[in-house]
């Protein structure tokens, strides 16, 4: 991975784990989410205006905009459910974990991205430091009751699967149309699709605004943004790559469910993380 392209990751991967921990503490976190970028959609608009103007609208590029729009709008939905029924600590790397682990497999068969051998023990780390994250906890405690999958859990991994999707048709996508008016027009579509679903919780989205506009202000600029950067790393480099470095975020979702959300001890969350990063570094060096 090229010195720009790990950059742009490890910026996305800030500002990714920083807008999904407001979501967790919102209120309620979809509607939260849809607030947040649906706004930044809007701040999006002129930006993606002036890049159509160097770059037309590529109609080869119309399917993946349609695809991304709907896999988008269950992603987010799957998202705010599992912040609803799960700790941050334990939803966020299942289903940041599960992409790592589909893409690189799939972008093999999709555009024969074949990963270097350092390239893959970098992604396996990943996945294994995820799955640490996920059971060092309950070591800690000592308990001996079977592992059991909570609704959290459940739509964890459907975010996973999402988020695999999309990133898949968006590494095809934006070879085909300028990341800053598709991403616009994927915000805009996922706002839409998901407004039915606004409008039956009007109430709720009254509350959210009154006791949290400005985290809402504040997750705006960060989550479109974060995959912005993403985007322009899908240029740059493989989409296995680029996916599994951006999971440093799992490094900062666990420091954050810990200090900040007091969702367990540090020490276990901290040595799943560790795995993480040392994933992230092997992907950092892989051509």
């Amino acid at each position: 991975m090229t010195g720009t392209a790990l950059s742009l990751v490890i910026g996305a991967a800030v500002l990714h784990a920083a807008w999904n921990a407001l979501a967790k503490r919102s209120h309620d976190p979809l509607v939260f989410l849809w607030s947040s970028f649906s706004v930044a959609t809007l701040l999006l608009l002129p930006f993606a205006l002036w890049a159509l103007r160097t770059e037309q609208f590529a109609a080869s590029a119309a399917p993946f905009v349609a695809a991304t729009v709907a896999i988008h709008a269950i992603y987010f939905y799957a998202l705010g459910s599992s912040y609803r029924s799960g700790d941050f600590s334990l939803v966020y790397p299942i289903a940041r974990g599960l992409g790592v682990a589909l893409v690189p497999v799939l972008a093999l068969f999709l555009f024969d991205e074949r990963l270097s051998p350092l390239g893959g023990t970098g992604v396996s780390l990943v996945v294994t430091g995820i799955v640490t994250l996920h059971l060092l906890p309950r070591l800690g405690q000592g308990t001996r009751e079977p592992l059991r999958l909570g609704a959290g859990t459940w739509w964890a991994l459907l975010t996973g699967l999402t988020i695999a999707a999309y990133s898949l048709v968006d590494k095809a996508g934006v070879a085909r149309l300028h990341p800053v008016p598709y991403i616009f027009l994927l915000g805009l579509g996922s706002s839409l699709i998901l407004l039915p679903a606004m409008r039956a919780r009007a109430a709720a989205l009254r509350t959210e605004w009154r006791a949290n506009w400005r985290a809402i202000l504040a997750a705006s600029t960060m989550n479109l943004t974060a995959y912005l950067l993403v985007l322009f790393a899908f240029r740059l480099s493989k989409v296995g790559y680029v996916v599994a470095g951006r999971e440093l975020s799992i490094v900062f979702s666990a420091l954050i469910g810990s200090l900040w959300m007091n969702e367990g001890p540090l020490l276990p969350r901290l040595a799943g993380a560790a795995v993480v990063l040392a994933g992230v570094v092997c992907v950092a060096l892989a051509r």
